[in-house]
């Protein structure tokens, strides 16, 4: 049996890590996103009443499900014009419930030194980095993003992008400005070719890209893919042969909570033909690798 290391969960007592959650209000009572984005999201995705969770209940409901989590927020200030939640909270408050919960920091592309911004939250615990290429308006394979993604290999830190369809602005007039292109992972492929030693999360099945997203996982060892986002049930045919085959290793269990819990998404899963080997791999295994919760 393992010993956990302090401040890290201890992996043999959890029946699975959620790679995928946000945290979407601040101890304040300030919101991630404004009303009209919160709304749309919450429509599209019909999620119940528990839709703007702090770090305190994200920390109750995952230890109430012997499950860690991966939580974080977005910075998207510049293309928004809406004030982010401070990712250093969230690392000082999740410290509190490191047993369970595994803070990720958010890194404005376009905003002022992205780079001293990445140093300074690793700095601060953050254990990785999420990013949503939509919501932040920004082209990441741009080369002027280059020098923060150097930071991020240098840190020896994960990324998790956001791919494929956003239900951010869904059903809004243009989408409210979001602009789905610059989710395509495909974009993704050069920074991951150009950054081996970055770990690149490809977040969400990838539609309707969802094939590149499995070529780029299948070719690239530093390429994962997690599950959030959609209930299994309705899990591309492709996606589902890829983790039970090639990318058996590569495919992280995520339920985008709040606008999916992790109970609906795993009794939806429990309807897949995933192969009994191959289930522990995706909910739990793969992510304690990739996140270096090993001894």
């Amino acid at each position: 049996m393992t010993e956990a290391r302090p401040n890290e969960p201890d992996i043999d007592s959890l029946v699975a890590i959620d790679m995928h959650v946000h945290v979407e209000q601040d101890s304040n009572g300030c919101f991630s996103l404004d009303d009209e984005l919160l709304d749309a999201s919450a429509k599209y995705f019909r999620s119940g009443d528990e839709r703007t969770p702090t770090v305190a209940h994200l920390a109750e409901y995952y230890r109430s499900r012997n499950m860690a989590a991966v939580i974080f927020t977005v910075d998207a200030t510049t293309s928004l014009g809406h004030p982010a939640l401070s990712s250093e909270q969230i690392v000082e408050q999740a410290a509190s419930h490191s047993d369970v919960l595994i803070p990720f920091g958010s890194v404005d592309p376009r905003g002022h030194d992205p780079v001293g911004r990445a140093r300074s939250l690793a700095d601060h615990g953050v254990q990785g980095f999420k990013f949503h290429p939509s919501l932040q308006a920004f082209e990441p394979n741009d080369s002027i993003y280059y020098p923060l993604y150097a930071e991020l290999e240098d840190l020896g830190l994960p990324a998790v992008f956001h791919t494929g369809q956003t239900g951010i602005g869904a059903g809004l007039p243009g989408g409210r400005g979001i602009k789905l292109r610059y989710s395509d992972p495909m974009l993704l492929d050069d920074v991951a070719a150009d950054f081996p030693g970055l770990t690149v999360i490809l977040a969400h099945p990838s539609v309707p890209w969802q094939d590149s997203a499995i070529s780029m996982a299948t070719h690239k060892a530093n390429v994962f893919i997690d599950l959030s986002g959609w209930l299994p049930k309705y899990f591309p045919s492709q996606l589902v042969r890829a983790a039970n085959g090639l990318l058996r290793h590569k495919v992280l269990f995520g339920s985008d909570y709040p606008v999916l819990s992790p109970d609906r998404w795993i009794a939806s899963f429990d309807t897949l033909d995933i192969k009994p080997d191959v289930r522990p791999l995706i909910m739990k295994d793969n992510a304690v690798k990739l996140l270096k919760l090993e001894l």
